[in-house]
């Protein structure tokens, strides 16, 4: 091995050296991980608060802008973070090349639409308490 070189000659003769993007996967899911170690605590918190209250003030409280901001956060937090998860369990357990990248495709489009939904559900709870 050269110096500076950090791969095996076989790894460097099979083409499987570093992909160079680890490090920045590795940071990105610990900072949503940060990120979340402090938004589920406040989650939960507002979810037992809504809770014990009836449907129109669980509304009312969602649709306020500073707990509608911080809910949207959460869920994109939490779902950014899933998809860092689950592809790096898709690229470490999953052989085949074709359903690899089926599944990379598939974890991505699942966790764009959980956010989106939660989007959607939240702007709704937003509108309704703005106008009434």
């Amino acid at each position: 091995m050269s110096k500076g070189q950090f791969i095996t000659p076989t790894k460097a003769a099979r083409g499987l050296g570093s992909a160079k993007s680890g490090t920045g996967h590795f940071i990105r899911q610990r900072v949503s991980a940060i990120a979340l170690v402090f938004l589920v605590p406040w989650f939960l918190y507002a979810l037992l608060h809504a809770a014990s209250g009836d449907y129109d003030t669980a509304r009312l409280w969602a649709g306020q802008p500073w707990n509608a901001m911080l809910l949207l956060i959460t869920a994109g937090a939490a779902a950014y973070h899933m998809r860092l998860g689950a592809q790096t369990v898709i690229e470490d357990y999953i052989e085949r090349p074709a359903t690899r990248i089926a599944l990379l495709i598939l974890n991505t489009f699942a966790s764009i639409g959980l956010f989106a939904l939660v989007f959607v559900a939240i702007l709704m709870l937003w509108t309704q308490s703005a106008a009434g």
